[in-house]
């Protein structure tokens, strides 16, 4: 992820209200450069409109100075950021730059419509497990409908990922589950990913993701969460010429409809 790190670095650099001011004439900021630039973004997200519902009491909408430094001076390339704090950072950076949040930033142009990039390139495969996450929180939007089809174009039929995600979800969907959305109540987070295995036909990558959701049961209304934090896997295949994910290791995989079974 050091090259998302180094991008938004950058980018804040590069930001009209940063360079406008007087951070845009000095070559390396100091511990006052950043007290001006923590009430700089302070006032731009006290407009934002992604600030204006309940991600503002989630996230809140300062960045101390003390962080930004940290942000800014720190090498993060081997490093593991599982801290909810550091990713609402990021976050609310994202915001200032004109960005929904960092997946937003994350899935922009900048790193996802490279052109000339090749079908197994990183980005193309970046991409593939940025979309799958998007398209699994589009999934429970639909519940208690199990609309499986939806991840045609990124899972293979017949797949064992496949198979074990529609055995959950379909038994949440019997009893009638529905993500809660409203005031940003529900979430996820995607960062950290990179290449373990690549090879002409399989290729393995690793994600750190983040996903808070909340879900109610439609008649009694009783609440279900899901917080975790952990490490994925994803396997990709190449099958009669296209790529598609094939299996997924999650340590957190049917632990709700586990808890639902005990409880």
């Amino acid at each position: 992820m050091k090259t998302i790190y180094n991008s938004i670095r950058e980018e804040v650099g590069k930001h009209s209200k940063v360079k406008n001011s007087v951070l845009g004439n000095v070559n390396e900021w100091k511990r006052s450069h950043y007290i001006i630039l923590s009430e700089i973004i302070k006032d731009e997200l006290s407009e934002a409109e992604e600030l204006k519902g309940g991600k503002k009491f989630e996230i809140g909408n300062t960045i101390s100075h003390v962080t930004l430094q940290r942000f800014f001076e720190n090498d993060y390339q081997d490093k593991t950021h599982n801290d909810l704090r550091f990713l609402k950072t990021l976050d609310k950076i994202c915001i200032f730059l004109g960005y929904k949040d960092l997946n937003d930033y994350i899935q922009s142009a900048k790193f996802n419509n490279q052109e000339n990039e090749p079908e197994d390139g990183l980005e193309f495969l970046t991409k593939m497990v940025y979309d799958y996450c998007a398209t699994a929180f589009n999934f429970y939007k639909h519940f208690p409908e199990h609309k499986t089809e939806i991840f045609k174009e990124l899972v293979f039929d017949g797949s064992p990922f496949l198979e074990r995600t529609s055995q959950f979800s379909r038994e949440l969907c019997e009893r009638d589950f529905q993500l809660v959305t409203k005031n940003n109540r529900s979430n996820y987070e995607v960062f950290d990913i990179h290449l373990v295995t690549d090879e002409p036909d399989k290729k393995i990558l690793e994600t750190q993701e983040f996903w808070n959701l909340l879900f109610k049961v439609g008649e009694t209304g009783e609440e279900h969460f899901v917080n975790q934090l952990n490490t994925q896997i994803y396997f990709i295949r190449k099958i009669d010429d296209t790529w598609k994910i094939w299996d997924n290791y999650n340590p957190d995989a049917g632990r709700l409809n586990k808890k639902v079974e005990i409880l």
